[in-house]
């Protein structure tokens, strides 16, 4: 029997969901309630472009935007933009984090590394690793002293799964070692779960429609795989993007049509928070009503 659908606290549900090169979706962010209920779009008249990736700012009010025109945005819980960075030519930002030191981080796809601005959004952004760290930058996130775990991710459908997440070390250093290397990995979006380890979303061949999906996590000293979470039949699971754990532990991960749960602890999948034809999600944040 399918699990029944999954419910959040009451937060609404915040999605960025593409257009263009990474999918014909609205091109905008879209809001849903707790139980999955469509509120429209949370920005529309904020110039979001093909938006990307998608964090909260750690005043919990606010809202950073990966823009597809170079840019970053913030947005308050109204859906207006506070603050913007300028254009910064070949950012093509993908994931974003808030490093230690509380810089807003994100993949620059194009540069092939990782640029950080000032949490406010004022200045330019300055790269936090070398250009060219890797072909293709997706998801990272920061461990407590300052390390980095970053994404390398497959660049089209090219059937070849990369398999490889980097383990970078606090500056100065900045020494760059291949922590994760799996056959059966491609990664996307990447975040830290409560116990430390590295949780990522995974689509192998990347970019075919028969790819095999899931969430993984590896051991964050080690690099070893843990556990696998599989979808069980009661969702679609199709190309699987942003990851955000909710307060209680659970994990979410939006796709091509649906916000999907997990329970962490189990593995179990808790079925479909959201459903959405042709959402295009890449990145989701839970964000106060």
């Amino acid at each position: 029997m399918a699990a029944p659908p999954a419910t959040v606290p009451s937060v609404r549900i915040v999605v960025t969901s593409a257009s263009g090169a990474n999918g014909s979706g609205q091109g905008t962010l879209l809001a849903f309630d707790r139980n999955g209920h469509s509120l429209g779009p949370f920005a529309p008249d904020a110039g979001i472009i093909d938006p990307r990736g998608l964090h909260l700012h750690p005043d919990g009010r606010h809202l950073y935007v990966n823009n597809g025109d170079d840019r970053v945005l913030l947005l308050d819980e109204r859906g207006a933009v506070t603050a913007s960075t300028a254009p910064m030519e070949r950012l093509n930002p993908g994931g974003g984090a808030i490093s230690p030191d509380g810089r807003y981080c994100v993949t620059a796809r194009t540069l092939r590394t990782v640029v950080a601005f000032a949490g406010d959004l004022s200045g330019p952004g300055v790269p936090l690793v070398a250009d060219d760290v890797v072909a293709f930058p997706r998801g990272l996130a920061f461990s407590s002293d300052g390390g980095l775990f970053l994404a390398a991710g497959a660049t089209g459908s090219s059937g070849v799964a990369a398999g490889v997440i980097l383990a970078i070390s606090p500056a100065p250093e900045r020494r760059k070692t291949r922590l994760v290397e799996d056959a059966d990995l491609s990664p996307l979006d990447l975040t830290l779960a409560p116990n430390g380890n590295i949780v990522t979303s995974s689509e192998v061949p990347f970019g075919l429609e028969d790819a095999v999906t899931s969430v993984r996590e590896y051991d964050f000293r080690t690099g070893k795989v843990v556990r696998v979470f599989r979808p069980d039949g009661s969702v679609r699971f199709r190309r699987p993007r942003g990851l955000r754990f909710a307060p209680d532990g659970r994990l979410f991960c939006v796709s091509r049509d649906e916000v999907v749960a997990f329970d962490f602890e189990s593995t179990k999948m808790l079925g479909a928070v959201v459903r959405f034809d042709q959402l295009h999600g890449q990145a989701l944040e839970l964000f106060p009503p």
